[in-house]
């Protein structure tokens, strides 16, 4: 596994010099990104979204209003759930705390009676019961171990025994504690990817984005060690910086320059 994220550092390296060259490519890698990061993350919870309805959500350039449906809220409400850990990605001596994972949770559940610059409905109250119907089939903490074990992932997130750990190894421990734990009743699956992203992002990599090919075995690998995990996040990973450098080659001649639109 070192010499991968040997490999991954390395191809990461050279990613940022490519980017940092041509900034004005960003904005429009990031909106690629985003739409297959929403639509994987939604597929994992086993929720195929179209183009169409990616679009009509979450694309400014089109004059939707998404509280009348239900699914364009929760796809523009990912993408305002992204677009925070993006933003707070940057501010790396932040305590990844309590409140931010509560705010992540918030952001996901705004409805429409909640408006986006207001205080959030739900106030990020943890499940009370053991649900019988669920996606994730691993063992989660019964209702009254929740609060203590979301405290004691905060400790040692923000621990010096973390900070030693390999950013992506720390990434997938971090979330595979987080989906363990399963604090809340909808979205803990996607607050606990959002938080494995923000490690990873804070620390300079690319997302990891778990694509839909990869559902039954991400299910599986929840119900082991988190080793298995960190390889397929290591993976998915791997196949966003594939996806940066196949983005760079459209874009760019030989010379390195941009290529002119045709």
């Amino acid at each position: 596994m070192a010499s991968k994220f040997y490999e991954i550092d390395r191809r990461m390296e050279v990613l940022r010099e490519r980017f940092s060259q041509h900034e004005e490519l960003m904005p429009q890698f990031v909106e690629r990104l985003d739409f297959s990061w929403i639509y994987h993350d939604n597929a994992l919870e086993g929720v195929v979204l179209s183009y169409h309805e990616l679009k009509a959500a979450i694309d400014k350039n089109i004059i939707s209003d998404v509280t009348l449906i239900p699914a364009y809220l929760d796809i523009a409400n990912h993408k305002a759930g992204i677009d925070f850990v993006r933003e707070t990605a940057g501010r790396r001596r932040s305590t990844l705390g309590l409140e931010y994972l509560k705010k992540v949770y918030q952001i996901l559940c705004t409805d429409e009676s909640t408006p986006r610059n207001g205080k959030a409905k739900a106030q990020g109250q943890y499940r009370k019961d053991n649900p019988l119907h669920r996606l994730y089939f691993h063992e989660i903490s019964p209702p009254e171990k929740i609060s203590y074990r979301v405290r004691k992932l905060v400790e040692w997130l923000n621990s010096e025994e973390a900070r030693k750990i390999h950013p992506i190894k720390r990434a997938a421990k971090a979330h595979f504690r987080l989906i363990s734990i399963y604090p809340w009743p909808r979205h803990s699956g996607k607050v606990a990817r959002l938080l494995m992203n923000t490690i990873l992002l804070r620390e300079g990599y690319v997302p990891a984005i778990i694509h839909a090919i990869e559902r039954q075995r991400y299910y599986e690998v929840l119900r082991a060690p988190h080793s298995g995990l960190t390889s397929l996040i290591t993976e998915s990973i791997e196949g966003t910086v594939e996806a940066a450098e196949r983005f760079l080659e459209e874009v760019l001649d030989n010379d390195g320059s941009v290529r002119a639109a045709s």
